[in-house]
C-alpha cells in the first residue's frame, strides 16, 4: 500500500516532501556539527554565527541539492549515481564555505571544523533518509499479499549479481543462495547472499528451500547449461535463464528472464561473429537480399538494417513474408521492399540497374528436401537457373560482391535439393573465373534452429499436442546453428572473402536428433518415453543419416576469424564451366526426367535414394 501511495504522489507533492525533509536534515546537521565540535557547549559567538550565517547557508545547500538532481529523483529509488551527485552537491558548498572563511574577513566567527563536520553529517543524514525510503519500498513489496518466491541463482558473476540486486529492490522474488562452480567463490557473499558450491549440491539435500532457480550464466557453454537443467529437471525445480551475451549486447536487460530454450543446451558455444565490427565495411553501401522473407534472409535484413547502409533492397515473392519483415524493421532508413520472383530475369536486371547495389546476398531457394524429391524440374529452375541468371546480371551491372547462401546438403548430395545447391556452388565458382570485377562467393552451413521446416518447430508442435515426437532414425545426426549465427556468417563472408571463396562455420560436433528430441521434451516439463512418446521412423527419400560440411577432396583453411573456415580444393575447371554454362540454356523448359538427367550429369556422385 505504501509503495502504491508513493507512486501516486504528484511532482509538486514529492518536491514539498523532499524540501521539508532536506531542510530538517540540514538544520539538524549544522546543530549536531557544532555540538560535536564544542562538546555540546557551543560558545555564545558561535551560537550567533548559526543564527546570522547558517540561515543563508541552508538555502544555498538546498539550491545545490536541486542542481544535483536530488529533488527530481523518485523518493524510494536511491543508487550509486544518486549518492555521487549528492556528495558532489554538498561537497561544492562545503569547499566554498572553507575557502570563504579561510581567506576572506567576516564579522562573524565560523569554525572551519564545524563546516567540515556539517558537510559530513549532512551527507550521511540525507543518504540515510533516502536509503530509508528505499528500504520502506522494498519491505512493502516483500510484505505484499503473498510470500516472495525463494530464488536460487546459478552463477555468482556480474549477471547474477545484477539480477540479485534487482530482485531485492523489486520484490516478489527473494534470492536466497548463489550456486557457482568456481571454488574460490564458495563461502563468500554477493549482496549479502551466500555463495555455495555448484548446483549439483541440491541433489544431496533432503528438502531444498529453493522454489525456483535462475541460470545467470549468459556466456557459459551449452553443455554446462544442459548439465544444470538436467539436475533441476531431476529435482522437479522450476528454472529460467537470463538473455544470452548476444541478446544483452542488443540491449536486453539481465532481468528479462525467459525459459531455457533448446539453443541454450545444444552442447556447443554460440559463435560471436561480431557483426557490429562490420559497420565500416557496409557503411553507406546499397545491399540487395533475395529471399528476404525467409528464415535466413529476414535475419540478414535485420542485421543489415543496423549497419548504416545507404539502401537495403529486400526481394521476396511472398507478399505475406515481405510485409511481415518490412513491418518488423520499419523505421530504418533506405528500406526498399520489392515483390519479385528471382526467376524473372528482366525484372531483376531492371532492379539492379535502378539501384546499383554494391553487395548482393542470394538467399532465395527452395530447401525442403522431401518436397523437392518429387519436383526436380521446379528445384532446378529455382535453385540453379535463377542463381545463374542473377550471377550473370550482377557481373554486368557492377555488383562488387555476390554471396550465395548454400547448405551442407550440397556435400556428396543424396537429395534433389542438395544436388541443386551443389550445382549452384559450381556456378558461383564458374562465374568467378570470368574476371568481370565481381567477387563471387558462397557460404555453406548446417541446419538452422527454428527456421521454417526445421525439426525444432516440428518437435515443438508435436510436444504441445502430447506426442508422439517423430524422429527419423535412431542414429541420425545434424549440425546446428542459430539463425543470427547463420546470418552473421554470411555477412562476415562478404567482408572476408575474395573472388572464388567458399566459407563454412566451425559448428562443433553434430547433434543426435533423438537426443535433441529428448532434451526438448524435458524442457517442456515432460519425461521422454514416459509422458511423451518418441517414435522412430525410416529416413525419407533424399535424407542422409549424417551430414558433412565438406567432402573428402575439400580442405579447410583458417581465416582471420577463429570460427570461420575457408574451403579449398575441387574447384571447377574452365572446360567444365563452359560445358555447364551451355547446358543451362536447355533446362528452362525441362521436365522432371530431364532435370534429373541434368543433375546426375553435373553431380556425378548424386544418386537419388
Amino acid at each position: 500500500m505504501a509503495n502504491s501511495i508513493h507512486h501516486n504522489l504528484s511532482r509538486n507533492e514529492r518536491f514539498m516532501i523532499l524540501l521539508v525533509v532536506y531542510a530538517f536534515v540540514l538544520v539538524t546537521s549544522t546543530l549536531l556539527a557544532y555540538g560535536l565540535r564544542f562538546d555540546f557547549a557551543v560558545p555564545t559567538e558561535h551560537q550567533l554565527s548559526i543564527l546570522k550565517v547558517w540561515m543563508w547557508v541552508w538555502p544555498i545547500k538546498l539550491i545545490a541539492l536541486a542542481l544535483a538532481g536530488q529533488f527530481s529523483s523518485l523518493l524510494s529509488f536511491f543508487s550509486i549515481p544518486d549518492l555521487k551527485r549528492l556528495g558532489f552537491g554538498l561537497g561544492v558548498v562545503t569547499m566554498g564555505l572553507l575557502f570563504v572563511w579561510s581567506f576572506m574577513p567576516w564579522d562573524y566567527e565560523v569554525s572551519r571544523g564545524a563546516i567540515i563536520l556539517d558537510g559530513i553529517v549532512a551527507f550521511l543524514g540525507i543518504s540515510m533518509i533516502r536509503l530509508a525510503f528505499r528500504l520502506i519500498r522494498q519491505n512493502t513489496s516483500l510484505a505484499g499479499d503473498r510470500e516472495p518466491i525463494r530464488i536460487g541463482i546459478v552463477g555468482a558473476g556480474a549477471a547474477g549479481a545484477a539480477l540479485a540486486r534487482e530482485m531485492q529492490v523489486q520484490g516478489g522474488m527473494r534470492p536466497i543462495v548463489f550456486f557457482d562452480d568456481a571454488k574460490e567463490k564458495h563461502g563468500t557473499q554477493v549482496h549479502g547472499i551466500p555463495v555455495v558450491g555448484p548446483v549439483e549440491i541440491l541433489q544431496n539435500q533432503e528438502q531444498s528451500l529453493v522454489e525456483e532457480v535462475v541460470i545467470a550464466m549468459p556466456s557459459v557453454s551449452g553443455s554446462r547449461v544442459r548439465e544444470v537443467t538436467n539436475v533441476l529437471q531431476g529435482l522437479n525445480i522450476t528454472f529460467r535463464t537470463v538473455p544470452t551475451m548476444s541478446q544483452l549486447a542488443q540491449g536486453q536487460v539481465v532481468t528479462a528472464l525467459r525459459p531455457v530454450r533448446i539453443s541454450d543446451v545444444l552442447g556447443r558455444e554460440s559463435v560471436d561473429l561480431e557483426t557490429k565490427n562490420l559497420m565500416g565495411f557496409f557503411d553507406g553501401k546499397t545491399v540487395l537480399v533475395t529471399g528476404a522473407g525467409g528464415s535466413i534472409g529476414s535475419e540478414l535484413c535485420r542485421q543489415l538494417s543496423d549497419l548504416n547502409l545507404k539502401r537495403l533492397i529486400m526481394v521476396e515473392r511472398s507478399e505475406a513474408c515481405l510485409f511481415k519483415l518490412h513491418s518488423a524493421i520499419d523505421g530504418k532508413t533506405g528500406l526498399v521492399p520489392q515483390l519479385l520472383d528471382v526467376l524473372n530475369e528482366s525484372a531483376m536486371e531492371s532492379l539492379l540497374k535502378k539501384y546499383k547495389p554494391e553487395i548482393l546476398f542470394h538467399a532465395a531457394a527452395f530447401k525442403h528436401v522431401s518436397l523437392l524429391e518429387d519436383q526436380p524440374a521446379v528445384a532446378v529452375l529455382n535453385n540453379v537457373l535463377a542463381t545463374h541468371q542473377l550471377a550473370s546480371i550482377s557481373g554486368k551491372n557492377g555488383v562488387e560482391a555476390f554471396v550465395l547462401v548454400s547448405t551442407d546438403k550440397a556435400v556428396d548430395p543424396a537429395s534433389v535439393m542438395g544436388a541443386t545447391k551443389r550445382i549452384a556452388e559450381q556456378l558461383i565458382e564458374g562465374h568467378s573465373l570470368k574476371g568481370d570485377g565481381t567477387n563471387y562467393m558462397s557460404v555453406r552451413f548446417g541446419n538452422v534452429l527454428a527456421s521454417s521446416g526445421s525439426v525444432v518447430p516440428i518437435f515443438q508442435k508435436q510436444i504441445e499436442q502430447g506426442g508422439p515426437v517423430t524422429v527419423r532414425g535412431n542414429k541420425t545426426t545434424r549440425f546446428f546453428m542459430s539463425i543470427p549465427e547463420a546470418a552473421g556468417l554470411v555477412l562476415s563472408s562478404a567482408a572476408l572473402g575474395v573472388n572464388g571463396d567458399q566459407f563454412i562455420l566451425d559448428m562443433g560436433k553434430p547433434v543426435r536428433i533423438v537426443d535433441l528430441a529428448e532434451q526438448m521434451i524435458r524442457l517442456s516439463g515432460k519425461l521422454p518415453r514416459e509422458e511423451i512418446e518418441i517414435r522412430l521412423t525410416e529416413l525419407l527419400p533424399g535424407e542422409k543419416a549424417h551430414e558433412s560440411l565438406h567432402s573428402a577432396d575439400e580442405q579447410l583453411v583458417d581465416t582471420s576469424h577463429p570460427k570461420i573456415r575457408r574451403v579449398e580444393g575441387c574447384c571447377i575447371q574452365t572446360n567444365e564451366w563452359e560445358k555447364l554454362n551451355s547446358e543451362l540454356k536447355l533446362i528452362r523448359g525441362a521436365n522432371d526426367d530431364t532435370a534429373l538427367t541434368f543433375l546426375r550429369k553435373f553431380v556425378p556422385h548424386f544418386r537419388p535414394l
